[in-house]
């Protein structure tokens, strides 16, 4: 029986600022704005046309990711396929990596049925699986970085605005050189961290408030830092999003995490910040250009470094057939 592959992959990310801003109803009633950067860790969703009429075969795979995939298939309208997902993104990292992976679900059942989506359509339907077939409560910004790749500058109130943030290739190649990663071993469920932010800022806590509205105005200033390829200003704003961040919850941080915060400071870091909901998972670390490599040795002491390479396309869809 003839049929057809089709591969699709979407890559992760690391948010710079305004993580939270972008959960309803969060944008809806106030507005927020946040800046990532796609890396180069992808999931990958892979869907076979070969079984027969009736017929569904899912690859046995990591049980975190199970869900996600049920959630998609059921979304699409339950095609006859064989379909399986496997991700190279630590679960629980911060790197959006149950967003990269339900874009990369949502494109190529897409692709499968003849369907082509925008990514800001992909972004968007990953999102509503997430969130409201699967209940998990969540932002955006993910699934948006998933989509496009690059860097972006993403406006989220009532609906959801992707602008593109220019990186030259020198700026790339400054940005993969001086923005470390490290993941800690520990990772988290983030829908509880934001959950609970959520309901403090909706019982009216102020620091809850004013961190949000700090986070959410350091976004446009990383993106001009990006855009104008200032690795030592964005270092800078990386260390004042950290404090924001930090306020928002008495579990954003952890001993490891300061831990680390302080010996890469003394090392010659400008600025570190945990990544996504935080709690554990990734910390992000920007150097000063002449000490890099001391900071490098000081962050992989304590973590697990993760390769920093910029994603310069999102989702990426290839079919058997060459129609995707």
């Amino acid at each position: 029986m003839s049929g057809r592959t089709i591969v699709a992959s979407a890559p992760a990310r690391v948010d710079l600022a305004g993580g939270w801003t972008d959960v309803a109803p969060y944008t809806t009633e106030v507005g927020g704005a946040v800046c990532n950067v796609a890396i180069e860790l992808r999931a990958t969703a892979v869907v076979c046309t070969t079984v027969g009429v009736g017929e569904t075969v899912m690859t046995p795979m990591d049980p975190p990711l199970e869900p996600l995939v049920r959630a998609a298939w059921e979304r699409a309208g339950r095609p006859s396929v064989s379909l399986s997902l496997t991700s190279g993104i630590p679960l629980g990292s911060g790197l959006g990596g149950s967003s990269s992976a339900g874009v990369a679900l949502a494109a190529a059942l897409a692709a499968c049925r003849a369907i082509r989506l925008s990514p800001a359509d992909l972004a968007e339907l990953s999102r509503s699986t997430e969130t409201e077939t699967l209940g998990l409560a969540g932002g955006c910004q993910d699934h948006y970085a998933a989509a496009f790749g690059g860097a972006l500058l993403l406006r989220c109130g009532v609906e959801t605005v992707a602008e593109r943030v220019p990186m030259s290739d020198a700026t790339v190649a400054a940005f993969e050189s001086r923005v470390l990663v490290g993941y800690t071993g520990t990772s988290r469920m983030s829908s509880q961290t934001i959950v609970a932010v959520l309901e403090a800022w909706r019982a009216g806590d102020e620091a809850t408030g004013a961190a949000l509205a700090a986070m959410a105005d350091l976004a446009p200033r990383m993106a001009a830092a990006l855009g104008g390829g200032d690795i030592d200003l964005l270092g800078t704003l990386i260390s004042a999003q950290w404090d924001a961040q930090r306020a928002l919850h008495s579990t954003i941080t952890t001993p490891l995490i300061d831990q680390i915060v302080s010996e890469v400071s003394k090392a010659g870091a400008l600025g570190t910040k945990a990544l996504g909901a935080s709690a554990g998972g990734c910390v992000l670390v920007v150097a000063r250009a002449d000490r890099v490599e001391a900071v490098r040795a000081t962050l992989a002491r304590r973590t697990q470094l993760i390769p920093v390479q910029v994603a310069r396309t999102g989702v990426q869809v290839h079919d058997s057939q060459g129609t995707a």
